[in-house]
């Protein structure tokens, strides 16, 4: 190997993060796994699901609370699509004697729980945005940090199964989340009490985390141009992980839309009185909740007994379709239940091989947390483009006989289609 030239850099090594072969996921990983996911997504979902919009009805009232939600929503949003990836990838780079991936889950969990406490005593509308965007951008970090521990804990025959019980945080979070709306009594403890679950949880998961440290030696000189460049990717190189990004786009976008105007939807099209609001989204979460526990469960384990994924994906969009196709047209509060059981058994079976799926397309070895970032950008774009053009969707809609929010739904209905075809273009995974 010959010496580099005196005055000049030695040529950059990446860092060296390559897992061990492991025959099965640690003792007591993936129970703690599943804990730390239902909890994060408990701290962010609570608010999405009916907090925020019940904070802002009663801030600003029921005719203005639609747009303040999609400015509080749709900004916050872009502070979790930024914050996935940057907080991944510097978690690739951190050398901490704790670990690379602890910190950043208990630094995030812990900025989090401030950040939702401040949304629960806010008085203004200012101050509910403040709130909501540093408490997105802090759990996105956790969150990152915590999937990005999938790839060196869980060997490829065992990922569907983590994929699974990942996925189960979700329904789970949902339905916690909308029985603590329901009988928490005020806004502070509606979004204070999912927060310190939310820490508790990050705590455990990083203490009994086996975090695995790079070796300081093989990091490369840190390079604010290489840094931010490294998160843009070939889709030429690299067609299965950006086929992967806008197959996960498509349905997270079909998904995010009915989360965030569900609760106007039942207020406009069944002429409920906000107050009894909650009572209503929670049996509907339950019934969603039922339906993706279940898919959720049953997919992984099948997913990994045929080593397939993507026909789960394409039933799972489809499965969607139909279910925001009969909550488009329901009239009554009975089939917008069996709508909603129907949308959750279509999430839950993508969310049983959503990461699973992801690992296998994953660009880099050394850059895992970055690239799962990136991929999480597709989960998070939805989260802020669907609040910013459901207003145009839903006024034009208003117009037609369906009405504006049934147009809203059968827009999200047509994308997770599209996206359901789409995973076909995957070719490196079955």
């Amino acid at each position: 190997m010959t010496a580099p030239a005196p005055g000049t850099r030695p040529p950059a090594v990446p860092i060296t993060t390559t897992s061990p072969t492991i025959d099965r996921a640690p003792r007591g990983y993936l129970p703690s796994l599943g804990g730390a996911s239902f909890a994060v997504f408990l701290a962010l979902l609570t608010p999405v699901l009916v907090g925020l919009q019940l904070k802002l009805v009663s801030l600003v009232g029921v005719d203005a609370a639609p747009g303040a939600l999609g400015l509080v929503a749709g900004v916050g949003a872009i502070f979790a699509l930024l914050a996935n990836p940057i907080a991944g990838r510097l978690s690739d780079r951190t050398m901490s004697r704790f670990g690379r991936r602890r910190p950043w889950i208990i630094g995030g969990a812990v900025v989090g729980t401030a950040s939702l406490a401040l949304v629960g005593v806010a008085n203004s509308v200012a101050l509910v945005l403040v709130g909501w965007c540093l408490a997105q951008a802090a759990y996105n970090a956790s969150l990152a940090a915590v999937n990005a521990t999938m790839p060196d804990q869980v060997p490829e025959r065992q990922r569907g199964r983590a994929s699974s019980i990942v996925g189960i945080g979700t329904p789970l979070a949902i339905l916690v989340g909308s029985a603590a709306v329901a009988v928490l009594p005020t806004d502070a403890l509606r979004f204070t009490v999912p927060a310190v679950i939310a820490l508790l949880g990050c705590v455990i998961f990083a203490a009994l985390l086996r975090d695995r440290r790079a070796n300081p030696d093989t990091r490369p000189p840190f390079d604010v141009r290489g840094f931010f460049g490294s998160f843009v990717f070939n889709p030429r190189k690299n067609p299965d992980f950006a086929w992967n990004w806008v197959n996960r786009f498509m349905i997270f976008f079909g998904y995010a839309g009915i989360n965030t105007y569900l609760a106007f939807f039942v207020i406009d099209r069944f002429r409920i009185d906000p107050a009894e609001v909650a009572g209503i989204l929670l049996i509907a979460n339950l019934c969603g909740v039922a339906g993706m526990v279940v898919a959720s469960l049953v997919g992984g384990a099948l997913s990994d007994r045929l080593q397939v994924r993507r026909p789960f994906v394409t039933a799972a969009g489809l499965i969607m379709v139909a279910g925001l196709v009969l909550l488009a047209f329901s009239q009554t509060l009975p089939t917008l239940y069996i709508a909603e059981t129907l949308i959750g058994v279509g999430f839950g079976s993508y969310l049983a091989v959503d990461i699973a799926l992801a690992i296998s397309v994953l660009p880099n070895e050394a850059d895992r947390a970055k690239d799962l970032g990136v991929l999480n950008i597709a989960n998070a774009l939805p989260q802020s483009l669907a609040p910013a053009i459901a207003p145009v969707v839903i006024a034009a809609g208003s117009a037609l006989p369906i009405g504006g929010y049934s147009t809203w739904f059968l827009l999200g209905a047509l994308v997770s289609a599209v996206g359901a075809i789409l995973i076909y273009r995957v070719k490196g995974v079955r």
